[in-house]
Parts: C-alpha cells; structure tokens; sequence
C-alpha cells in the first residue's frame, strides 16, 4: 500500500527514521519483515511443509511459490504485532508464542515495478509454527493468495538443491471463498526468487522442529 509507513535502517542495522513503503523501495532503505513457515508432522518423522501460491494479480512474483505467510513491519511494529498475518492471509488464529525462531534473514535485491526501478533491502525474522493442520481449516484472503501446497522438507531440500528438477504437491486453491483440493508440479523456478541456501536453511530448520 502506497500509505504504509515502514521504519528506516542503515546497512549496519542502525534505526535512521521512517518512510513511506513506495519511498522505501525507491531509495533503497533498509526495512523489516515477517516470514513464518507452517508445517506439521508427516510419516517417519518427517516435516510436511506448508507453502502459498501467490495471487496472480499481485504486482510482484505472481503466481510464484512463496513462504506460507509473510508481510513488511509497520513503523514501530515487531514480529509480535505481525503475526496478525498468519489470520489475514490464510485464516489462521496463532498466538506468538507459539512461534519459533528459525533464523534471520537479509536480501538485497532490484528490479522494476510498473516501469519504475526498485531496490528492495529486507531484514526479515523468519519464524516457524509446528503443529497439527488440516488443509480444509484454511482460509485465504484471495487478493493476496491464489491457493496453499504442502510437500515434504527432505523433498523440498532436493528441489533447492538440485538434487531433483521437480515434484508434485497438493494442496487446494481458493475460489470465491471455498477451497477446492489442487495438484501441481513445483519446480524450483517456480518459487519466488531468493538465494537457494535461505529455502535450503529453512527447510532444515522446520525438519528440527519435527
């Protein structure tokens, strides 16, 4: 949103103000966000991990695969006020002390928007929530998550890794309000662009928490 103000770091981490979200991705300031990653126990031991697709109408990575839910920190908001998140994107109700903290991570990345250039330089606390779903539970806010996947850690690990050049999920997509089950085929290009060690060190860490 062009109205959201977001506060202000220097590269060492230092507060240095407040600007508008639009300004902040212009100049290319140093900003917060939230990442949470859901997943719940699957056979063996393993970790079923919970990913979104995101919307295709949104303006950046559509229909890319993404973190389960993730937002910006307005000014003068923690990670504390932020997990309102996990209720607005997939209607789900989670206190933050049921989080747990995965790692901190900070990228630097640019590219254009609606013709116009962007730096966009996020440190976002990654967070996990480990507990028992069901994919019907879900309710997604349409505008901002198409539909909802899940696969397992070990086999999303592969994928990051290169180890294999697909795999099949299932999860559900939403359609005026009511999930319907979906498959598809992931491959690694298809998730939002970061660094492959970040989905790597996630990944890893959610399979700890097992």
């Amino acid at each position: 949103m062009t109205g959201e103000i977001l506060d202000i770091y220097d590269e060492n981490d230092r507060w240095i103000g407040t600007a508008a979200r639009e300004a902040v991705h212009a100049h290319g300031y140093w900003h917060r966000t939230f990442h949470c990653w859901l997943a719940r126990p699957g056979e063996n031991g393993e970790a079923i991990v919970l990913f979104q697709q995101r919307s295709a109408d949104k303006d950046t990575n559509p229909s890319c695969f993404d973190i389960t839910v993730a937002g910006h920190l307005a000014a003068g908001e923690s990670p504390k006020d932020a997990v309102r998140e996990l209720e607005e994107e997939i209607g789900l109700k989670v206190g933050f002390e049921q989080l747990a903290y995965l790692i901190t991570f900070k990228e630097d990345h640019e590219g254009v928007h609606h013709g116009k250039r962007i730096i966009d330089r996020e440190i976002s606390g990654v967070f996990g929530y480990f507990a028992q779903w069901e994919l019907a539970q879900f309710r997604l806010q349409e505008v901002e998550v198409a539909g909802i996947y899940e696969a397992s850690a070990r086999d999303l690990i592969a994928l990051m890794e290169g180890s294999v050049d697909e795999l099949r999920a299932r999860g559900a997509v939403s359609r005026d309000g009511r999930l319907s089950p979906s498959e598809t085929t992931v491959t690694k290009a298809a998730f939002v662009p970061r660094d492959s060690g970040y989905y790597i060190d996630v990944f890893k860490r959610l399979r700890e928490l097992a």
